[in-house]
């Protein structure tokens, strides 16, 4: 890509839009299997904890390429990353569609998540590639707008496709979606060149073991095998130190490593991991306080609970704007120290809330989520040169779904304390209690960024 600073007005209008549909499909696709679960359990003959893998092989698809994609689109360019992942996931739909057993699913679901990982992990740095720096924390707010939609918009358009039809239309529909999102893409998205750098495949190997084994770690937590975690997060560790010494002096490492020695990046990026723990030990854990403490329906819970990504697709453009001209560490303050006390209230509910009750912090919690993510995701991208905006999206990336992954856990550890000892109280109380806790520490990470190191956000 030859613009030093953006794409042209008109040019930028079609990206955007091929952004925005690409990434939309990819989170839709995310939430659409989890309602059809039951179903597919029942027509494929197999138990419901066998179809979990359904939902876990997209996921953990997605969470190990990351890193290895986003480095690969420095080397190979953002667009052919970009269009490659958008083709898989299509032929993964398809595959999906007609899979008659659930080996056959699980494989076809595992290959669109290594498409969706494309997709994600070069996605923000095509962001930064298309908007000028003077319009990138609006671009950002869009994006973050559009991912939040597609999140809310996934379980509801899930169960209006099974209400006329059967659960391989989910990945059907998928299929010409992803096809006329490569079209657009491939039209729309310039050329541009990357590195040239060799890539490392031991590296990309030791980084697929990492993650591979942090997840199943963190999933031997969540189902309470600790034998399994303990050996699975140590072996983790292992090889993780081993893979980040091989990162040392590469010229072209699949983790930045380097980019951790500017403290905006690095400070961005532990307020990431540490909001969307908090944000999964609140989203996780409120349908059992609302279907379980509260005395509402499954159906009444979803509903409830789709006031908080309406409230973050609400304030997302609105906080992208300010964070063109407001300091990162302000702005991101403001909307943690709300998520926190949305959390906080929420856990502190009576047994019968009201539904004005609980839709108002609800509201709360999305509010400053949105409030959070725009600002935090320029402060990250644009810590770094240009060049590196892949390593850097596919930190953002990363750090978005470890997070999640972590907070997921310690709701599974809240829900086993809570089971132990009555007097505590309902498990997702105390899930959303230390999702306030967490939120608070991010606050505080975020609130450092004000100090020695606010000036780095202009270079």
């Amino acid at each position: 890509m030859d613009a030093a600073d953006g794409l042209p007005p008109r040019q930028r209008r079609w990206a955007v839009l091929s952004l925005a549909v690409s990434i939309a499909i990819v989170v839709i696709d995310m939430a659409v299997a989890n309602v059809a679960l039951p179903t597919i359990a029942r027509d494929l003959g197999v138990t419901p904890s066998a179809s979990i893998w359904v939902v876990n092989a997209y996921q953990i698809a997605v969470t190990v390429s990351l890193l290895p994609l986003s480095a690969l689109g420095d080397i190979m360019g953002y667009r052919r990353i970009y269009l490659g992942g958008l083709a898989i996931f299509a032929i993964g739909a398809v595959v999906s569609a007609s899979s008659d057993s659930l080996a056959m699913l699980v494989a076809a679901r595992l290959a669109q998540g290594f498409g969706g990982g494309g997709v994600m992990s070069v996605n923000a740095a095509l962001v930064r590639y298309v908007y000028p720096r003077s319009h990138l924390g609006r671009g950002i707010g869009l994006n973050s707008l559009i991912v939040a939609s597609a999140s809310a918009a996934g379980p509801t358009v899930a169960s209006a496709i099974l209400s006329v039809g059967p659960w391989p239309w989910l990945f059907a529909l998928a299929a010409p979606l992803g096809l006329a999102a490569f079209v657009l893409a491939h039209r729309t998205i310039p050329a541009m060149a990357g590195s040239g750098h060799p890539f490392d495949l031991p590296s990309a190997g030791l980084s697929v073991v990492t993650v591979g084994l942090a997840v199943g770690a963190m999933d031997g937590v969540a189902h309470g095998n600790r034998a399994f975690a303990a050996g699975a997060l140590a072996a983790a560790v292992a090889c993780g130190w081993i893979f980040v010494r091989r990162q040392r002096g590469l010229a072209a490492p699949i983790l930045a490593v380097d980019l951790f020695r500017r403290p905006l990046f690095s400070l961005s990026a532990a307020t990431a991991v540490l909001c969307y723990a908090a944000q999964a030990l609140g989203m996780v854990s409120l349908p059992f306080f609302l279907v379980e403490a509260a005395g509402r329906t499954q159906i009444e819970a979803g509903f409830l609970m789709t006031a908080w990504p309406i409230a973050i697709a609400a304030v997302a453009p609105i906080s992208g704007r300010l964070a063109d001209h407001w300091p990162v560490g302000l702005l991101c303050g403001v909307g943690l120290a709300a998520m926190a006390a949305g959390l906080l209230l929420l856990a502190l509910l009576p047994p019968a809330p009201s539904t004005a009750d609980i839709v108002w912090r609800m509201a709360l919690c999305g509010l400053g989520f949105g409030f959070f993510q725009a600002p935090n995701n320029r402060a990250l991208l644009t810590s770094v040169p240009r060049e590196r905006s892949g390593a850097a999206g596919g930190v953002l990336s990363s750090a978005r779904l470890i997070g999640q992954t972590c907070g997921a856990a310690l709701v599974a550890v809240a829900f086993g304390v809570a089971a132990a000892r009555p007097a505590m109280g309902h498990g997702a109380t105390a899930a959303m209690l230390l999702g306030a806790a967490v939120a608070t520490a991010a606050t505080l990470v975020s609130l450092s960024r004000l100090g020695r190191f606010a000036g780095s956000e202009r270079l």
